[in-house]
């Protein structure tokens, strides 16, 4: 389903959009649209441009988001409520908020999380024998159960699970950089977690469900910043057959679309150069009176260019770099 725009975007269209989410998104969503419908038609200014801006983001993907965005969505939203304006603060961030992606990103990242969401990454790998092998020996393992009994004669890990009876070690990090050392908590549950974090590192998890081991896959996940390649440890790694690189790049292109690299960096720069004596050039023969032919020939030969060069060329350079 593709996003609406400003103009049509109603509260019964965007809870449809965010019903096809990954994540529960359109329950934790639902409440601040209701919010920002109520309000739409009072929005005026720029603070009004501003609110906009966030309410479409509440529209994108969760994994695109740099921070909460639903939070400032709904603070702004009390502010203006309250007959105030933003406050600085809130005007900078929405500011430094980059435009939100398009309808075609959205829906190539929205289909990424669901897969993620189920742990499926069977799209972007290219066989998944290793893994099964890997499970099905820890799974087996004598040692690997007698230390998970160990564990759990220790502590009582069931108040450490999620609702769904998954505990997650600590989350690896950009860089491994680690905002802090489990065993350097004050909080009674960083016993538990400096213990589970070394189990989870022995047996190569990133958690455990009940009495299950949830072994660390192969996978691929797209962050605000990056798309994350992760091998596990144990991986014997084949860049040819473990992974689908075409399938990688579809993702990663959402947002790096344009090609890049030296060759093209410097032939850009010549056509910016090019693009300004252009400008020079039409304002020459603007002056001088040339049209049709005559202003063609003009143009192409202060460019360097031979006269048969199509007139397209010259619209495409000028259109290039009208911003």
């Amino acid at each position: 389903m593709s996003l609406p725009t400003n103009a049509s975007s109603t509260l019964k269209h965007d809870l449809a959009v965010l019903a096809e989410r990954a994540y529960h998104a359109v329950e934790w969503s639902e409440p601040v649209l209701k919010q920002y419908h109520r309000a739409k038609r009072s929005l005026r200014g720029e603070d009004g441009e501003r609110l906009r801006k966030l309410h479409d983001w509440v529209l994108v993907p969760l994994t695109l988001w740099p921070f909460e965005v639903r939070d400032l969505l709904r603070e702004s939203l009390a502010q203006i409520d309250s007959h105030k304006a933003l406050n600085e603060q809130q005007r900078l961030v929405i500011d430094l908020l980059p435009p939100s992606p398009d309808a075609a990103t959205s829906e190539i990242v929205a289909q990424h999380e669901l897969q993620v969401q189920s742990g499926a990454y069977e799209n972007v790998v290219g066989s998944a024998a290793k893994y099964a092998q890997q499970e099905a020996e820890l799974r087996a393992d004598p040692e690997f159960q007698a230390q998970w009994v160990r564990i759990k004669a220790a502590f009582d890990v069931t108040i450490h699970a999620e609702s769904k009876g998954v505990i997650r070690r600590t989350m690896s990090t950009e860089r491994n950089l680690r905002p802090v050392w489990p065993n350097r908590l004050a909080e009674p549950a960083a016993a538990f977690r400096t213990v589970f974090d070394a189990f989870c590192m022995r047996w190569n998890l990133y958690g455990m469900q009940h009495d299950q081991p949830l072994l660390l896959k192969l996978a691929v996940n797209l962050t605000p910043y990056a798309t994350m390649i992760v091998v596990p440890a144990y991986w014997s790694f084949d860049p040819k057959r473990d992974i689908r690189w075409g399938e990688i790049a579809k993702l990663h292109r959402t947002r790096a679309r344009e090609r890049q690299g030296s060759a093209l960096k410097e032939g850009k720069a010549l056509r910016r150069k090019l693009a300004l004596k252009l400008t020079k050039l039409d304002e020459e023969a603007t002056k001088c009176r040339l049209r049709g032919e005559k202003k063609h020939a003009f143009l192409c030969e202060g460019l360097g260019w031979v006269p048969e060069t199509s007139a397209k060329r010259l619209s495409r350079l000028r259109a290039e770099f009208k911003k």
